[in-house]
């Protein structure tokens, strides 16, 4: 039996909310806090996440903008891994959505990424679970530069 999980992280960050979000929706800054990409912020905007093979794996994460609410709300797919790649778990077929809320002192970001089926999607959600909350940390990194 499968059972599905998503990985969910909130944190207030000391910045504006539209700084935030250029932070999230500019391609230039993602590749600093996440992956290099080829992301526009428009609904139905096809792009890629690009990092190292893993494996029978690629290296290439497929997404799609599925809903894009300035500056509050971004949703895309996450697609990638490989079937063959037994050790790193099956393939993803995930959503990861932004949610940005002003709060006194800043903005609260949640991320969602959900999708993720077990037990063949675990060893990604247990090697991902960690990295988004340091992704969050790096984001506030990127905004503070901006």
């Amino acid at each position: 039996m499968s059972e599905t999980h998503a990985i969910t992280v909130e944190k207030v960050l000391p910045y504006a909310v539209d700084r935030i979000w250029r932070t999230l929706t500019t391609s230039e800054l993602l590749v600093k806090w996440l992956m290099p990409n080829d992301f526009q912020p428009t609904v139905g905007h096809k792009f890629n996440f690009r990092t190292r093979p893993i494996g029978d794996w690629d290296g290439v994460v497929h997404c799609e903008v599925l809903a894009c609410e300035p500056p509050r709300l971004l949703r895309y797919s996450w697609k990638g891994g490989a079937d063959t790649n037994p050790e790193y778990g099956s393939k993803l077929d995930t959503v990861v959505t932004w949610t940005l809320t002003p709060v006194e002192g800043g903005t609260k970001v949640r991320m969602v990424h959900d999708g993720f089926v077990f037990p063949g999607n675990r060893y990604a959600f247990d090697m991902m679970s960690p990295g988004w909350g340091k992704i969050v940390d790096a984001i506030g990194r990127v905004a503070a530069e901006t």
